[in-house]
């Protein structure tokens, strides 16, 4: 077994060096994220977390495995969800974990040694195997949180930059503008269809100018989505005028066998607003 008070007690008593000692190893001049922060309320959370990082561990050898793990879960999702942990790289945290696995590794020897062969190898080893499989657990559920919580924001940012580079801008005599700008990839065309349908429908708009200026190359897939979206709006009684169509995006339209003649042109925007 690897439940030891007198080891509890002695990693208890260091666990203020062990903070200290951890976070004066960190080189300043390498150190990326919340371990560069010279802001002393950064720095001074940053020791506080690593102190009740060693709180939460030395459990390990006064509680049974289960009742530990669980028990660490709180500390997990509450550093791998703090603004500092978030934007710093995964693989940088993990490698202060396994900084701090090398402190216990070497303070459990120098309690063994002091100890005058109190313990046999065979006990000290358990201790070193539970403290590396405490440090593999809690790091592994740390990543999971991490990195489900990074893929939440970028979901949520990017439905943010869709939203902001797909806006139906409401003009006047019911009509509207929707500026299309940058890259369109398949998913992005899909949003503009479902989002301008019902942008158009929510503002009872019933012409919408489509500017394409501000897109430079398109493929195959997203031209027919955009006809899809012309053909679309014409369903739910929306009529559309398409402007700054470069050669490139009439070509490929053209070799799909896309038809433009039902569909008005305009040049540039400063014509399309003159079209109705």
């Amino acid at each position: 077994m690897h439940q030891n008070v007198e080891l509890y007690k002695y990693l208890m008593n260091k666990t203020k060096q062990l903070t200290d000692d951890w976070y004066d190893s960190i080189d300043k001049s390498t150190a990326t994220g919340v371990y560069a922060s010279t802001d002393e309320t950064v720095i001074a959370r940053l020791k506080a977390q690593n102190y009740s990082f060693h709180e939460h561990l030395i459990q390990v050898f006064i509680e049974k495995e289960e009742a530990f793990f669980q028990s660490f879960e709180e500390w997990v999702i509450e550093i791998a969800s703090d603004t500092g942990h978030q934007s710093t790289p995964t693989h940088v945290i993990l490698r202060e974990f396994l900084n701090v696995q090398d402190q216990y590794i070497c303070m459990i020897t120098e309690f063994a040694n002091e100890s005058e062969e109190k313990y046999s190898n065979a006990k000290v080893n358990s201790w070193i195997a539970i403290i590396i499989k405490a440090f593999g657990t809690i790091m592994t559920r740390f990543v999971e949180v991490h990195d489900l919580l990074a893929t939440k924001r970028l979901k949520s940012q990017q439905t943010l930059i869709n939203e902001l580079s797909a806006p139906v801008i409401q003009l006047q005599h019911h009509t509207g503008l929707l500026p299309v700008v940058g890259e369109i990839d398949t998913q992005r065309a899909k949003y503009l269809l479902e989002n301008t349908l019902s942008e158009c429908t929510n503002k009872g708009i019933t012409h919408l100018y489509i500017d394409l200026s501000g897109v430079n190359m398109i493929d195959t897939m997203v031209a027919m989505q955009i006809f899809q979206l012309i053909d679309a709006l014409k369903i739910v009684g929306v009529k559309t005028t398409l402007s700054g169509v470069r050669p490139e995006i009439a070509l490929t339209a053209i070799n799909l066998g896309l038809d433009f003649k039902d569909i008005k042109i305009a040049g540039n925007l400063s014509q399309v607003l003159q079209l109705k």
